[in-house]
């Protein structure tokens, strides 16, 4: 059975499902409120074991309080057959948690109270008993006391992931779409103890500095030159980046792979909060299972679609037959590029 650890933040989201989004000091109507599970941790983490339930043992390590929210949570977890030894209950901070403002098209914006993710540290990890073949982290720029300055590493990020290195554990990363002039000054570091990266379009185009996008019409041209960028910054082995069109990869010997998205229909797509999870949990499958890349991204587009087809961040989630069979009822788009 394959191991991984995947850490970082928990939320409970509260999915609240809108017509249109307000124009400042106006009002839109809720329809509907579902409540549910959200950021890296359940996100990747249920995903993954829905892909494979009796091949891969996913633990979590996250930060909770002590409170309903946190009970939920765990929950959750333990419904899924997730590890929970790595839980830490926060006795000061309420678990975090988000507003999910989801309109029909899938699009979302999302609320944040960070409260016990904010003060996840190292030491909730336990690195010297982790025992894992892959740790995954996420969000950088989402876990206060993990982005907060090194003097050796970096960021505390960085010395975590040095640290999970050093036991002989492969480790991968996910950034958050986060505003403001920290990004890259908290993200660089980190990428010199990385093995795998998984991001979006946005994010890996403002930790290279080289834009991915321009209004709504992918930078295609500029793809293999961030991901080169990621690679030179210190990703040891594959980066990947993922967008509505495509699922893109550089490994270490400089393949550079693309598969294209698998076409939807607009009825199909109900929200897509945690998109970018499942696409993460697809590729973490592939990386643990040693899938080459247009395995490994054909995997991750479908289980992608399969969170689309839910509200809330885990309903889509199926076996790793259902989502492939979603190749053989929806095509590709006819181009990569």
């Amino acid at each position: 059975m394959k191991k991984i650890t995947i850490a970082g933040n928990s939320l409970v989201d509260i999915i609240k499902r809108i017509d249109e989004y307000p124009r400042k000091g106006m009002l839109s109507k809720i329809g509907s409120v579902i409540p549910g599970v959200g950021g890296a941790v359940p996100n990747t983490g249920i995903t993954l074991k829905c892909l494979d339930p009796q091949g891969i043992d996913v633990s979590a390590a996250t930060r909770i309080g002590r409170d309903e929210n946190g009970r939920y949570m765990r929950s959750v977890f333990e419904k899924y057959g997730i590890g929970t030894e790595r839980l830490t209950e926060d006795a000061h901070l309420p678990t975090s948690f988000s507003d999910v403002m989801t309109l029909p098209n899938g699009e979302r914006t999302i609320f944040c109270a960070e409260a016990a993710n904010d003060a996840f540290c190292e030491e909730d990890v336990g690195v010297d008993t982790l025992d894992c073949e892959i740790f995954h982290i996420g969000y950088l720029l989402l876990l206060g006391a993990l982005d907060a300055p090194d003097e050796e590493y970096g960021t505390k990020m960085a010395r975590l992931l040095a640290h999970v290195q050093a036991r002989g554990i492969k480790t991968s990363v996910d950034v958050v779409s986060a505003e403001g002039e920290r990004f890259r000054e908290v993200v660089m570091p980190a990428l010199r103890y990385c093995d795998y990266i998984v991001v979006n379009e946005i994010e890996a185009g403002r930790i290279a500095g080289i834009p991915l996008r321009e209004g709504d019409r992918l930078l295609t041209e500029n793809l293999k030159t961030v991901c080169c960028f990621l690679r030179e910054a210190g990703v040891k082995n594959t980066v990947t980046v993922h967008c509505p069109e495509l699922g893109c990869s550089l490994d270490a010997d400089g393949n550079f792979t693309v598969v294209p998205s698998l076409e939807l229909p607009k009825d199909y797509i109900v929200g897509a909060v945690g998109a970018g999870d499942a696409f993460c949990a697809g590729m973490l499958y592939s990386f643990l299972f040693g899938m080459n890349a247009e395995e490994g991204l054909r995997l991750a587009s479908c289980t992608a679609a399969c969170n689309l087809s839910a509200a809330d961040s885990i309903g889509g989630a199926r076996s790793i037959k259902e989502t492939l069979a979603l190749e053989t009822k929806f095509k590709r788009r006819r181009t990569a590029r």
